[in-house]
């Protein structure tokens, strides 16, 4: 089974076909592809300076602009009536690894 290490939205994912990950938002539409950094296939591992030359891995998009939960950031400061509290919703989308090439 053919594994890769791909590299979207600064983050670097080991996947293989079939995998479902959430990765950063993404703008395409349907497909999606991107070039990897390390292809290993059996005993034999291709490594990338900086990326593997004429290899690709596709994608699905299965779900784009999922949200994340909530982080909140707090700031208080006892004594001084200063309580700010901010929250976060990261966007995602979901993507579905369809071949390694």
């Amino acid at each position: 089974m053919k594994k890769a290490v791909i590299a979207t939205g600064g983050k670097q994912y080991i996947v293989q076909e079939g995998d479902t990950l959430e990765v950063e938002l993404l703008t395409d539409e349907k497909k999606t592809s991107f070039k990897p950094l390390l292809i290993i296939d059996g005993k034999d591992t291709s490594i990338g300076k900086p990326i593997v030359d004429k290899a690709t891995v596709s994608a699905d998009i299965v779900e784009s602009d999922v949200k994340n939960d909530k982080v909140t950031a707090i700031r208080y400061k006892p004594k001084k009536r200063v309580r700010k509290v901010r929250g976060h919703r990261q966007h995602k989308t979901v993507i579905k690894i369809t071949k390694i090439s």
